[in-house]
Order: C-alpha cells, then sequence, then structure tokens
C-alpha cells in the first residue's frame, strides 16, 4: 500500500485530485490519443519501435502536465496499474461528456474543461 491508498475505489479520487488543472486534463487526453494511435501502427506494422514510442509518448504527456501544470507527483509512479487504467477511465468520461459531473462529486471544481463541441 502507497500513499495510504489501498483500493482502487480510494484511489479514483486521488486520482482526479491530482488532475484539478484543465491542462493538465488535456495534455493527459493528447496522450493517451497519440499512445493509441503508435499502438494501432505498431500492430499494423509490426514494428516494435512503434509499441516503444506509444508508450513513451503516453507517459511524457502525462508527466508533462504534472510537473508543469500541476507541480505534483504523477500517481504512476506509485500506482502504475491503477494509475494507467484511470487514464482510459477518465478519457472515457470526458468523451462521453460525465468528466464534469465526476469531479464535482469528488469536489473538484471542472472550470474551464475542455469539451468536445455539441457534447455538453
Amino acid at each position: 500500500m502507497i500513499d495510504g491508498i489501498g483500493n482502487y475505489r480510494d484511489f479514483w479520487p486521488h486520482y482526479l485530485g491530482a488532475h484539478r488543472d484543465p491542462r493538465t486534463r488535456l495534455v493527459h487526453f493528447a496522450g493517451t490519443g497519440l499512445g493509441l494511435a503508435l499502438l494501432i501502427a505498431a500492430a499494423a506494422t509490426l514494428n516494435p519501435w512503434l509499441l516503444l514510442a506509444a508508450l513513451a509518448a503516453g507517459y511524457a504527456f502525462a508527466w508533462f502536465g504534472h510537473f508543469v501544470f500541476e507541480g505534483n507527483r504523477p500517481a504512476t509512479f506509485g500506482h502504475p496499474l491503477w494509475s494507467f487504467a484511470s487514464d482510459f477511465r477518465m478519457l472515457g468520461l470526458w468523451l462521453g461528456g460525465r468528466l464534469e459531473g465526476e469531479l464535482r462529486r469528488h469536489g473538484i471544481n471542472p472550470d474551464s474543461l475542455p469539451r468536445l463541441r455539441g457534447r455538453e
């Protein structure tokens, strides 16, 4: 147990709290999208270097957001699997127009949340 968090249910609000700045969330979304595109390209071309690039891109964008915008330590360092899953959960909520409500539910102000046109 790292940071006193012993289960995913307790980790999720901690994860959202570490992503308070909408710019952090935006660079996470960009990194996750680029990582997925590179993963698809790696599978299509059977190029293992693209697989490494996918991991590097995803983490580089996310860590940039934490160090530059949030000024905190990425959750990946303490909870790599939960953090990885939460990146996709947060992206899915954003794409579905439900991230704002989830942030509010956990006491996080979602002002200036990047929005998809026509979604919210």
